[in-house]
């Protein structure tokens, strides 16, 4: 039944992701190679035109640009930049490791750095990775608690509530607030918000400071941010800037705080993903449970009432198709649950971790309680799993 779901959704989100990159890699493929083959073409008249002009080989002239290419790997450039490996140098480098943002721009080239990187990079980046997941708790704590506020101040503005902060009577303001639950939606959009606000800012620093465009500013802030890291766009690698100090703590601040936003955002997005694709499932399941009724009635229209089949279909869709409740329509509406534990704090038990890796070896269903079950948000690991139980089932303090 759940095992069945789960393994549903995981084939169908395999197969989504799998044609998403393909139409990617097809999309990419039609706007960049035209211009890599005329840059590639260009670059082939401008070599031939410098050997002939000096009078080099073509094998010696490529020589010479193989050991630039190796040199430009350790860092050196033909501009003057700044050191990289100085202490702030270094202190930015760990920072694109921790944050696996992994730039490229510097990397190491001894044999005791690439192994000192493997050890400092699997404790960095897991602490890294638990601080995103606790902010990403407490950001959307907040996140809640400003919209309870705001639905509270809206019904104290139709008469439901009572205003001056007063407590009116407990089951009406129960009644009032019990069957509110804040959008999945609101929360996407607010962190939307966020995070272009903070690509914007920082693109206006960007661009005065490191000379390049307002575009190419908030593509690297998403580049950044995302922790995707290309490389091509690297900020703070001058080797000389007015009021250096205080742009290195901004550049510092902004990736900071884009990488946070940026990291809710995908968690949150992926919530929308699972919906979306548990609604797939469900409008599946139901065309092929009717197709099923439609034949079995015909088939057996002498043997099985179709009072029979309808109760027989509706066990099929519960147990062995999606496994849902009967909130999902709400629930696949936006709304994201109640507030529960928003404001009580939420400590990972490594001993419910191992129990339940080792129900999921074993082949042993996990227990649900009903508001799991009622969730549909529930499961998954890492980001995703905190941000399941922190919207998850909730219902407003009483």
């Amino acid at each position: 039944g759940r095992l069945n779901a789960d393994n549903a959704r995981f084939l169908l989100l395999a197969v989504l992701i799998m044609l998403y990159m393909l139409c990617g890699a097809a999309v990419f493929s039609a706007i960049e190679l035209p211009t890599e083959r005329e840059a590639k073409e260009r670059w082939e008249e401008r070599l031939e035109n410098f050997t002939r002009r000096h009078n080099l080989s073509r094998a010696e002239l490529q020589h010479f640009l193989r050991e630039y290419e190796k040199a430009n790997v350790a860092g050196i450039r033909v501009d003057d930049i700044r050191p990289r490996w100085d202490f702030t140098g270094a202190f930015y480098f760990v920072g694109t490791v921790v944050s696996t943002i992994g730039f490229g721009m510097t990397t190491p080239a001894t044999v005791g750095g690439k192994i000192f990187l493997i050890f400092y990079g699997l404790i960095g980046c897991a602490g890294t990775i638990l601080f995103f997941n606790l902010f990403l708790e407490r950001l959307i704590t907040v996140i809640a608690y400003v919209m309870k506020s705001c639905h509270e101040r809206q019904l104290r503005r139709k008469g439901v509530l009572p205003h001056n902060g007063r407590r009116g009577s407990g089951t009406s303001e129960v009644d009032s607030l019990a069957g509110w639950k804040p959008s999945v939606y609101y929360v996407m959009l607010i962190l939307c918000v966020a995070s272009l606000i903070i690509s914007c800012c920082a693109s206006a620093m960007y661009t005065p400071v490191e000379g390049w465009s307002y575009f190419d500013s908030l593509y690297f802030c998403f580049v950044a941010f995302s922790t995707i890291g290309f490389g091509d766009l690297v900020s703070s690698q001058n080797i000389k800037y007015e009021s250096q100090g205080l742009y290195r703590f901004g550049n510092f601040v902004f990736i900071l705080m884009g990488v946070c936003c940026i990291y809710s955002l995908f968690n949150v997005i992926s919530i929308v993903i699972k919906q979306s694709i548990n609604w797939i499932l469900k409008k599946l399941a139901c065309k092929w449970c009717h197709r099923c009724q439609r034949r079995l009635f015909h088939s057996r229209r002498n043997v099985v009432m179709p009072g029979n089949v309808r109760s027989q279909r509706n066990v099929s869709i519960e147990t062995d198709v999606v496994n849902e409740s009967d909130t999902d329509g709400r629930r696949l509406s936006g709304e994201m649950i109640s507030m529960k534990d928003f404001l009580a704090s939420n400590k990972v038990s490594l001993a419910i971790m191992q129990k339940q890796l080792s129900e999921t070896a074993n082949g042993y269903p996990r227990q649900m309680s009903s508001n799991s079950k009622q969730n549909g948000f529930s499961g998954g690991v890492g980001a995703l799993a905190i941000m399941n139980n922190r919207l998850a089932e909730t219902s407003v303090d009483r």
